[in-house]
């Protein structure tokens, strides 16, 4: 996670921090890119928290950690997890241009729970913005559905057909887990025969590479996703 670990909105179901953050330090992205090289990765995601207070909500810094990675290795894949920056096209093409093989942006919920769960800056249709543009980009494209905050079963199945829509490539479903008192409760746990049900619409509707577990996260088998998605981008282009 990059930018620090203050975030500037206050989600309801987050546990980071929230509050003023310090300044981004210009030596992180050296610093990761360093850490990347001596780990021997050939696959990094990229997330932060959301930095409102910066005239370009993060996304230069963002964009010079793609750009450092890269320069280590020009085969080392990066995923980065970006905020939305409250719908500014202009700032997530920073960020495109750096690079990245997959632009990721959750949506976290479905659309009616979006103001109850999310940030009032947030929004379920600047959300898929984000990601419909950088599809328009050419990017492998990836978001993620939080599952418990009570929403039903159907409302679950439009979130995807909407991602399915703008083209999404990579589908992660998890289970919300209230990290303390402080965030929102959790209404429902789901089965894991109600995951391999999602898992099995989402591929109908036409979703890629889909991750469905009640443990898993954005990053979990990040790079199996994406290379389980390239494949078949390959195949329906051939």
């Amino acid at each position: 996670m990059v930018l620090g670990d203050i975030c500037t909105r206050g989600c309801r179901f987050c546990y980071v921090l929230k509050g003023r953050p310090s300044p981004p330090d210009p030596m992180e992205p050296y610093r990761i890119a360093e850490a990347v090289k001596r780990l021997g990765l050939d696959y990094v995601t990229i997330t932060s928290v959301d930095r409102d207070d910066l005239p370009d909500g993060g996304a230069r810094h963002i964009a010079e950690t793609i750009k450092a990675i890269k320069s280590v290795d020009r085969d080392i894949k990066v995923e980065a997890l970006i905020p939305d920056f409250q719908g500014d096209i202009n700032l997530l093409k920073i960020v495109l241009d750096a690079g990245p093989d997959v632009l990721a942006h959750n949506v976290e919920t479905v659309e009616r729970l979006t103001p109850i769960v999310r940030d009032r800056r947030a929004g379920y249709r600047q959300s898929l913005k984000i990601l419909e543009v950088a599809k328009e980009y050419g990017f492998i494209s990836k978001s993620s559905i939080l599952l418990g905050f009570g929403e039903s079963y159907e409302e679950v199945i439009d979130t995807i057909r909407d991602l399915a829509s703008i083209d999404l490539d990579i589908l992660v479903l998890s289970q919300y887990m209230r990290p303390s008192k402080k965030q929102l409760p959790v209404s429902k746990y789901y089965t894991i025969d109600e995951f391999k049900s999602l898992e099995r619409e989402a591929y109908r509707l036409g979703i890629k590479s889909v991750v469905a577990h009640p443990l898993a996260r954005t990053s979990y088998k990040a790079k199996e996703a994406y290379l389980n998605a390239l494949r078949r981008v390959k195949d329906i282009n051939t």
